[in-house]
């Protein structure tokens, strides 16, 4: 439902995490049939982020969440509410988001974990801006975070090059009279549960539950049908953005920036071709970090404003498609 009528919702904040140590392309030549050649050309990744045996993802989500509280110069203790997207929770319960407001000491926040997969930020971002937007909260941390690296089969080079470690947090709060407009504006959001086969983790939930023979099988790692994703999210990322911009009113011209969801590089590429925007305006470090799911807009994100080619005013659109399926596409004018 469009919240063009609703008093706005703003990202005042942005705090990102990544673990010190580097998986590049050399390192994986060592453990699968690949080359750094290969893995360029066909998902454009040179390197990742991956945590150390010590750290979860609840680690990485603390120092984001610290970050971004930093940059706004407020207490943990003044949030009202905590959302951590991701997949890859420390554990199955608490919540992730219960690890996290104790970690920082948000004593009068609540909060909830986000299962959206690769479109997990964006769903994120549209219920806190939803939150705020309501007048049921006030200051809403946004937290995407996966630590991808536990839950990928090192033996199949099909997935073991695709996906890193990292995390980033936004802050949401209300828009004031002087934001000129800045906030949030609008979202597109679908689901299509026919698609669950082709990228999921099929073993360790009520389903199949962990056993000698789920491990055997190994059917504790992603499992993806890469064709059929591909597809799907070339034309999904492509409709979202149709969408969203058509019912707003906006044409790409008017867009300063796309930050997509970090998939692959030929993802990318190919719904940006097909949207017809240029290059300049579309966000793509991949190669940098490779897919951390819920963590790779936020990352993004602040490479962009680091870049210097994100800046106050700016139209913004955020646009995911991840396992289940699920797509998620957002309209934002940026507000710092």
């Amino acid at each position: 439902m469009p919240t063009k009528t609703l008093p706005k919702a703003k990202i005042t904040a942005l705090g990102c995490y990544t673990p010190p140590r580097l998986l590049t392309n050399q390192d994986l030549e060592k453990l699968v049939d690949t080359n750094d050649q290969w893995i360029m050309d066909r998902v454009g990744i040179r390197e990742r982020h991956i945590a150390g045996p010590e750290m979860a993802t609840s680690d990485m989500a603390i120092e984001a969440a610290k970050c971004a509280l930093a940059q706004r110069g407020i207490e943990a203790s003044d949030l009202n509410t905590i959302i951590v997207c991701t997949v890859t929770p420390d554990m199955f319960f608490p919540s992730t988001a219960c690890l996290v407001q104790n970690a920082l000491g948000a004593r009068g926040a609540w909060g909830f974990d986000l299962i959206a997969a690769c479109s997990g930020f964006v769903y994120g971002l549209t219920t806190g801006a939803s939150l705020v937007a309501a007048g049921a909260q006030r200051k809403v941390l946004v937290i995407g975070a996966d630590t991808m690296s536990r839950i990928i089969d090192y033996t199949d080079r099909a997935t073991c090059v695709l996906f890193g470690d990292g995390a980033g947090a936004m802050l949401i709060e209300p828009a004031e009279d002087g934001d000129d407009g800045c906030g949030f504006i609008d979202f597109v959001g679908e689901v299509d549960g026919s698609g669950g086969d082709f990228l999921k983790m099929p073993a360790g939930g009520s389903r199949m539950p962990a056993s000698h023979e789920t491990v055997d099988q190994r059917l504790h790692y992603v499992h993806q049908e890469g064709q059929q994703v591909f597809k799907y999210a070339v034309r999904k990322m492509y409709e979202s953005a149709r969408e969203l911009l058509g019912r707003n009113g906006l044409t790409l011209d008017d867009v300063a920036l796309m930050i997509p969801h970090q998939a692959n590089k030929r993802i990318i590429t190919a719904a940006a071709d097909r949207l017809g925007i240029p290059p300049e305006k579309v966000v793509m470090n991949i190669e940098l970090y490779g897919n951390t799911t819920a963590g790779t807009i936020p990352l993004a994100t602040r490479d962009a404003i680091w870049q210097g080619r994100l800046k106050k005013g700016d139209l913004v659109l955020f646009a995911a498609v991840g396992a289940g399926y699920t797509v998620g596409a957002s309209l934002w004018r940026w507000a710092f």
